[in-house]
């Protein structure tokens, strides 16, 4: 089996902690470099939950895509949640591991695995990474659809494909409109929308849509716009990121057991419409 500093050393690679925003905390959070490391459970959330079921699993290590500490602490005490978190994996011998926003620049990322769940054929970043001279990494990307669909179809496939959750699917735009190009963010994404008005697509399919940005996006541009749960958009990431680390550990003869876990964490739990609202 390999030890935590080897397998920590494969995860450095695939995403690289100095690609991450200047504000993330990414990296290794809690665990002994030198402890061995036969099972490992990837999860959106570095919750309760999560913690929990890597416990019952018998893992060794979670990777997590959000931080625990994304803004610094000053204790890891039990009486807080997330010091509870803290005190559960380390009393378990669980280390914890986050891949934030380097694994939304990477190639492939977080917004590579949404376009994969979506069916939709990636051409390129929608914000590229400077650093990338091949013009692959960065944040977003731009895709196509193999057939064009009007945006109410396009809608029910997203609803469909990605994770459920209370949230579902919100959609703007005319729902017979064509769609044949499509921006994905996987996230939240209205910080995104001069870049997505630049690739002139007919769609933008991210997360955490404000009613502001929303307004003045469809003010300014004939632009569908699909809002689905943050958590939706990110857990497909936590399938590639696990073949990936599935296909190192079967090329160095690690013997890994790799699992994703499917606990829905997205904090919103029911979802009623006002009778006589659209469908």
């Amino acid at each position: 089996m390999p030890r935590l500093s080897e397998v920590i050393a494969a995860l450095d690679a695939l995403w690289p902690p100095e690609r991450a925003e200047q504000w993330d905390a990414v990296g290794t959070v809690c665990g002994d470099l030198d402890a061995e490391v036969s099972r490992v459970l990837f999860a959106v959330d570095p919750v309760q939950d999560t913690a929990d079921e890597a416990v019952a699993l018998g893992a060794q290590l979670v990777v997590t895509h959000h931080p625990l500490y994304l803004r610094g602490t000053t204790t890891v005490a039990a009486s807080h949640f997330k010091g509870r978190v803290v005190h559960t994996l380390i009393k378990h011998d669980v280390a914890l591991h986050v891949a934030h926003t380097n694994a939304d620049k990477a190639d492939p990322g977080v917004s590579d695995a949404l376009a994969g769940a979506l069916g939709l054929r990636v051409l390129r970043p929608l914000v590229p990474d400077p650093a990338d001279p091949a013009g692959r990494r960065g944040l977003g990307r731009i895709c196509e659809l193999d057939v064009p669909l009007p945006l109410r179809e396009f809608a029910a496939l997203a609803a469909a494909r990605l994770p459920a959750t209370a949230q579902g699917v919100r959609v703007a735009g005319d729902p017979e409109a064509t769609i044949r190009t499509v921006a994905v963010s996987g996230g939240s994404g209205d910080s995104l929308f001069a870049d997505v008005r630049a690739a002139g697509v007919d769609a933008f399919l991210t997360a955490d849509l404000r009613h502001h940005p929303v307004s003045e996006a469809r003010e300014q541009a004939p632009l569908a716009l699909l809002d689905a749960a943050h958590w939706a958009t990110e857990w497909p990431w936590c399938e590639l990121a696990a073949a990936q680390l599935d296909e190192i550990s079967d090329r160095n003869g690690w013997g890994l057991r790799v699992h994703v876990s499917k606990r829905v964490t997205d904090p919103w739990t029911n979802h009623l419409s006002s009778p006589g609202a659209p469908n």
